[in-house]
């Protein structure tokens, strides 16, 4: 079985249902069609081999021959684990979304599948050119899915988003073109994009550092970081809950990820140049995200904010440049997703027992009306705060040990937003389930449509809880490889 049956099923089979299926049963259909990708991802993961740091399940054809570009894809210690989560949490997306009645149904899973593919294209995409054309692809399904089944002002938001991820992908495709170019004429070889051929192909430093700020500017944007967050807000508002649960669970994952399988081992004196600047952005978004949540009383936009915060730390593990930090970033990546989807269904629950209201101030006193509830929110967050035991702690604690045994004031200082989450965190659980109660609240336990998404992701979180080393030991052999050049770079410069 090859990687493309698994990296074009979902849009195979939302296109097939979309055409034949029943306008009331697409999307049952589609749902359970999602469970076969996540079957297919499973045996992936289980055919995996331990303790190897190259490529495995390769497929390698020629695309493009005159501009070198090639179809290869790939699975290693970077992406095995992340293309497994990316299927979870699509599948519970759309098991959440086949509850609801949605508008033109057939069209809004053709998205959701055309989405599954290009994140799934983009995590085993191992030429630089195929990456970009998913990387772009990927983003288009939210366009439509804000800006035709959002809510409040989703013009204004699918404006934001649009401006602000084209001014990304310019930058990001200029940056590609300069590298695969520059690499050939500096070596004196023939054009290619293929990430392994362009690792052998070094460039000079100037170059390096201007294609790295086009791919860090790319990239900032898509996760997003601080300052370069201006679309979120509106963004995340907007987007329906189940778009916005897999795109801040798992597409945000894909320019983190862009980090390490492309920026790092390609312009390893840039990632050491710019080193110190990317943890001082890194550790500023902390903070000011970090305040965003403290503020807001909008739910959606606690989490949100949360996001950016988690995904500032994810970027202090990639920049610490140090094999502890990489693989914490990895974890918690995986960590990230499997808490920051379910918060954002649970606060769809919370809305709807609170008369449709997201804000903290309408929502109160529900702890022993839904107990369940109450009880699968209280596990998430716990490992939302990072408490120790549960995944996020050892993620976050591998991050913090890179970054101290690089910058150590840095560490010190993003230290503070370990603290900061446990405070909103908390604040959110306690509000919307100890406080006096609502005035709207109504006393309604969790369903079957709700239970049948959290209760899973909830189970998955307690195992990698109890087992943090399934990630570990698939992503150690790779993360040293990926963090070796900059090594080599620092040592020579000493």
């Amino acid at each position: 079985m090859t990687l493309s049956i698994l990296m074009w099923l979902p849009l195979a089979i939302s296109l097939v249902l979309a055409i034949v299926s029943p306008r009331a049963l697409v999307g049952r259909l589609t749902a359970a069609g999602s469970l076969v990708t996540v079957g297919i991802a499973i045996s992936f993961v289980a055919r995996y081999k331990l303790g190897h740091a190259g490529l495995q399940f390769v497929t390698d054809k020629v695309w493009i021959g005159a501009l070198g570009i090639h179809y290869k894809l790939g699975l290693d210690g970077l992406n095995i684990v992340l293309v497994l989560v990316t299927t979870v949490l699509f599948s519970a997306s759309l098991i959440w979304a086949s509850f609801r009645e949605w508008d033109r149904p057939q069209l809004f899973y053709l998205f959701f599948g055309l989405a599954e593919s290009a994140v799934l294209g983009a995590f085993c995409a191992q030429d630089l050119a195929l990456f970009v054309a998913f990387f772009d692809l990927m983003l288009i399904p939210f366009y439509f899915l804000t800006g035709m089944w959002g809510t409040g002002d989703r013009v204004r938001a699918t404006t934001k988003l649009v401006v602000y991820t084209l001014v990304g992908s310019f930058f990001m495709l200029a940056g590609a073109v300069a590298t695969g170019v520059l690499a050939s004429e500096q070596n004196g070889t023939n054009l290619t994009f293929v990430l392994s051929s362009l690792q052998h192909l070094p460039l000079s430093r100037t170059s390096q550092e201007w294609i790295f700020l086009c791919f860090a500017v790319a990239f900032l944007v898509k996760m997003p970081i601080v300052p370069l967050h201006g679309w979120l807000a509106d963004g995340y508002k907007s987007m329906p809950i189940p778009a916005v649960a897999v795109f801040s669970g798992i597409v945000s994952k894909v320019a983190a990820y862009g980090f390490l399988r492309i920026v790092l081992p390609l312009f390893p004196y840039a990632s050491v140049h710019f080193q110190t600047l990317m943890l001082v952005i890194g550790v500023f978004s902390i903070l000011y995200a970090t305040a965003l949540a403290f503020t807001t009383t909008d739910a959606r936009l606690v989490v949100a904010y949360s996001s950016v915060a988690q995904l500032s730390f994810i970027t202090l593990g990639i920049f610490s440049l140090q094999p502890d930090g990489a693989q914490g970033a990895l974890l918690q990546m995986v960590n990230h997703a499997l808490v920051t989807a379910p918060l954002f269904f649970i606060v769809a629950a919370l809305a709807v027992r609170a008369g449709g209201s997201e804000n903290l101030r309408d929502m109160g006193g529900l702890a022993f009306r839904a107990p369940v509830l109450a009880a699968l929110f209280l596990i998430v967050a716990l490992a939302w705060l990072a408490m120790p035991g549960s995944p996020n702690f050892a993620g976050e604690f591998l991050i913090l040990l890179g970054v101290f045994q690089s910058k150590l004031v840095i560490a010190v200082i993003a230290f503070v937003g370990t603290i900061g989450a446990a405070y909103y965190a908390l604040r959110m659980y306690i509000t919307s389930m100890h406080n006096r109660v609502g005035p709207r609240d109504t006393s309604r336990e969790i369903g079957l449509s709700d239970a049948a998404v959290l209760v899973p992701l909830v189970a998955i979180l307690l195992v990698l809880a109890f087992y943090p080393q399934f990630v570990l030991k698939r992503t150690e052999p790779t993360a040293k490889a990926t963090v070796a050049p900059t090594s080599i770079v620092r040592l020579a410069s000493r």
